[in-house]
């Protein structure tokens, strides 16, 4: 069972992998600033969804607030550079320890939770640091946003830097997830009286793929910020964070490429609908109920069963 579990680890990340090689290959055929764009934001929520696929896909705890650790991220940086000219190569990793720290903190008390109290605490609390740096004005600008200093001034350059974050993202998480750590994760995810009976410090491990998913979620926010030159506290909204859960499930959870490629797919698609209406949002509930109906393990799921059948 553990040679096949790593199996299916080392075939994801190799599809992961062929997947990044083949984004990289887009702005030699497509040099539309608009789409690049697209497919930017669209890493921006692949990285959302990496992190949030660690925590929910492989250690089973399901988090309400992925996008509230980007925009944390994002204010982190933002902040620094509007009130002490910080420049960026402090501000993005201030922004991972930051987010990490709070997502620390925060995991030692939710992580003792389980099921829907988990998912209750950490709306909760996602609500509570939107509104927070919502309604101070003074130090956030509140709704009026914060303006953010750019690193480019291409979007080919934001494209290949935000492409080159999401590969050695994915490279971190593999490795992770093929050490002992990874084991661990899984095996709580499985059945955690089990784990705790064979001596795996639960709390410990859960406490520790949320900080892990919760520096993901930072760097992804602090890079998006200054990629915008805007960060308000719009980027923690619920619909943010149900834009991230659709992502994965629609991808395929518990799998380093499903999040990535539900990403592409899900915010693709939203733009690619956007002429037709507010529709986007109904479409992609629909599929994530028939996924999670029929195709429990996503597109990606889907496509590996449909080529595991083919070459047997």
């Amino acid at each position: 069972m553990k040679d096949l579990s790593q199996n299916r680890i080392r075939r994801d990340f190799g599809a992961s992998l062929v997947l990044l090689g083949l984004l990289a290959l887009v702005p030699a055929v497509m040099a539309n600033p608009y789409w690049l764009g697209v497919l930017i934001v669209s890493m921006y929520f692949a990285l959302l969804a990496a992190g949030w696929n660690l925590l929910a896909g492989y250690a089973g705890q399901f988090s309400m607030a992925p996008a509230t650790f980007g925009m944390i991220g994002a204010y982190v940086t933002g902040l620094l550079s509007y009130h002490w000219h910080a420049p960026p190569w402090i501000g993005i990793p201030a922004a991972i320890v930051v987010a990490a720290a709070v997502g620390m903190a925060l995991g030692r008390i939710v992580m003792r939770l389980r099921g829907p109290y988990l998912a209750l605490t950490t709306l909760s609390f996602a609500e509570i640091m939107r509104l927070v740096i919502g309604n101070s004005y003074n130090f956030t600008r509140g709704d009026l946003g914060l303006n953010v200093p750019g690193l480019f001034d291409s979007r080919i350059g934001w494209y290949y830097l935000f492409l080159a974050v999401v590969a050695v993202v994915q490279l971190a998480l593999y490795a992770l997830l093929k050490s002992r750590a990874g084991l661990y994760l899984q095996a709580i995810r499985d059945d955690e009286v089990a784990a705790s009976s064979r001596g795996v410090d639960v709390v410990f491990w859960k406490t520790a793929a949320f900080t892990i998913s919760t520096a993901i979620s930072g760097l992804a926010g602090a890079l998006y910020g200054h990629f915008s030159q805007l960060v308000s506290p719009e980027l923690g909204l619920v619909l943010q964070t149900g834009l991230v859960i659709c992502m994965v499930f629609i991808g395929g959870i518990g799998s380093l490429i499903g999040p990535i490629a539900g990403a592409f797919i899900v915010y693709v698609s939203s733009e690619a609908l956007r002429e037709v209406g507010g529709i986007q949002l109904i479409v992609f509930a629909v599929l994530v109920i028939l996924i999670a109906r029929f195709f429990r393990e996503g597109l990606w799921g889907l496509a590996r069963r449909l080529l595991e059948r083919n070459s047997a």
